[in-house]
């Protein structure tokens, strides 16, 4: 691969990881919510969950999705549903940061928890699985795939994603430490909480 050809493909992939998206709402949330240091395995479990998509796509379940719509529509479901359930969980969990988010519910607030956590959003967005099965294509040589451009194209991905969180981890931490007690923080949370069901509804009726 050329080097013109790879800084097309990171241009590209910046842009697509710095949209915000529901991964990028799970990690802002989650250090709202957990703080930054928990952050991490949230971020780690979505780069893994994206490695998986990419190795999911260039294994043909974009031509699946294609061949077969109702596959897509399941898993569109699935996902809005689990973006859904996430909303209702920080709307319900709003006003409590730190410890006492941890005391109030430890089952999802430890580090395997939030590592899989992160890993679902990624595993559960069908769009992401059509976006690697389109764009893949365009940098593997003609009607093969290269094994090691493919690992390049993805661990590049992989790498802008993990940039992208910790900006916005960055950023959220820094505008929590102003507002992480008194009813500002609640409504926060709870304005996170309607986005990811406004999420949830606009994956599922899309």
């Amino acid at each position: 691969m050329t080097l013109s050809l790879w800084l097309a493909f990171l241009a590209m992939a910046l842009a697509a990881t710095f949209s915000p998206g529901p991964a990028v709402l799970l990690a802002v949330s989650t250090t709202l919510t957990l703080g930054a240091r928990r952050t991490a395995y949230s971020s780690a479990g979505n780069a893994v969950g994206v490695f998986l998509v990419s190795c999911v796509a260039v294994g043909g379940m974009g031509l699946v999705f294609k061949a077969w719509p109702p596959a897509f529509s399941v898993l569109k479901l699935a996902g809005a549903a689990y973006l859904a359930w996430l909303g209702v969980k920080q709307w319900r969990t709003a006003g409590q940061v730190g410890t006492a988010a941890q005391a109030s519910a430890p089952e999802g607030s430890s580090r395997g928890a939030v590592f899989r956590r992160g890993m679902l959003v990624a595993c559960s967005n069908p769009k992401a699985i059509l976006f690697f099965a389109a764009v893949f294509p365009q940098f593997m040589p003609p009607g093969s795939v290269d094994v090691m451009r493919f690992l390049l194209l993805s661990l590049t991905f992989v790498a802008c994603t993990l940039v992208a969180h910790l900006s916005y981890v960055l950023l959220a931490a820094t505008a929590g430490t102003r507002v992480m007690s008194g009813p500002r923080m609640a409504i926060l949370q709870r304005c996170t909480a309607i986005l990811f069901i406004g999420l949830a509804g606009a994956l599922a009726l899309e």
